[in-house]
């Protein structure tokens, strides 16, 4: 099979952590080959959603903490997006309009017969943050809105809060608002640019000391491990990006309630990855974009996720 990832630059890539090439190193393994393409690379003409791929392989024997672990076959190639097995939507956020139209020339496609995982519209109909509000029975209290007083009237009655922006990643941008903060209102407008910008607010769940799970769900059904990513000393974020370091451990029965409920309600609107964030006993975001901590579930469990993902893909493109 040919697989056409639509990622972030390589040369940017951390191979040897990076959930996508561990994609990668899974397909090709299974013989399967694979190109890859910036977002910008897609164009439509005289109707047809194209795209200027191109096939790559991985480097016998690479050092995966190089940038040196691929190779490029050939110059970029001009095809539909139809003409390849399945394409893989892995380029990182932000969800911004240029991502949008993206989504949108994924649905084309998909009318033209190309097989999109995660789809256009599922992407787009499940912002991160945003679709926790499906579930209210696991989430702690939530408000969006970009309204000072409704926000401000929040931390008021929940006292201990986080804020963010809707379109953040990797824990930027994030705040912790406890009783009395002297800076509430500088926060609060610097967020919502002045009440222009919708914001969420979450009630604080003191649990985030145990770590902030990623739970991966394949195919409707999650993975038996999580992985706990453990805040710095004195930290409220625990994203990997902001300096917390990854545990795996087994799911509790509760993560695997939730994350069944999640994976058998989404999965069918083709999302066919989702990762859930979990705090406690409580989903903080869905990540439908390009869920990632598939190597550290792997080095610490030895439960091969990558292998687990392109086995469902197979399946999914009825190859299995």
């Amino acid at each position: 099979m040919h697989f056409l990832f639509i990622i972030d630059p390589l040369p940017a890539l951390k191979a040897w952590k990076d959930s996508s090439v561990a994609m990668m190193r899974s397909m090709a393994a299974r013989g399967h080959r694979f190109s890859f393409a910036l977002m910008g690379d897609l164009f439509v003409q005289v109707g047809q959603v194209r795209v200027a791929a191109t096939s790559m392989r991985l480097k016998p024997d690479a050092d995966w903490h190089s940038h040196d672990w691929w190779s490029q076959d050939g110059q970029p190639r001009d095809c539909a997006l139809a003409d390849f097995d399945a394409v893989l939507m892995r380029k990182d956020p932000p969800f911004d309009m240029e991502y949008v139209y993206a989504t949108h020339l994924f649905d084309r496609a998909a009318a033209q017969g190309a097989r999109v995982f995660n789809t256009g519209a599922g992407i787009r109909n499940h912002p991160e943050k945003l679709a926790i509000t499906e579930f209210p029975q696991y989430t702690a209290p939530t408000l969006i809105s970009r309204d000072m007083q409704r926000l401000r009237d929040f931390h008021a009655q929940y006292r201990d809060v986080i804020v963010k922006p809707l379109d953040g990643m990797g824990g930027s941008g994030v705040f912790r608002l406890q009783p009395g903060e002297p800076n509430l209102g500088a926060i609060l407008e610097t967020l919502t640019e002045l009440g222009t910008r919708t914001i969420m607010a979450q009630r604080y769940i003191p649990e985030i000391v145990d770590g902030d799970k990623r739970i991966l769900i394949i195919a409707g059904e999650p993975i038996p491990h999580a992985l706990a990513r453990m805040p710095l000393k004195g930290e409220t974020r625990a994203n990997l990006a902001a300096g917390g370091h990854g545990v795996a451990q087994p799911l509790t029965d509760h993560d695997r309630e939730m994350a069944r409920t999640v994976g058998r309600a989404l999965a069918p609107r083709g999302l066919l990855l989702i990762g859930l964030d979990v705090i406690g006993e409580c989903i903080t975001e869905i990540n439908v974009t390009s869920p990632t901590c598939f190597v550290e579930i792997t080095e610490q469990t030895g439960f091969d996720v990558a292998a687990h993902f392109v086995g469902a893909l197979e399946q999914a493109v009825g190859t299995a």
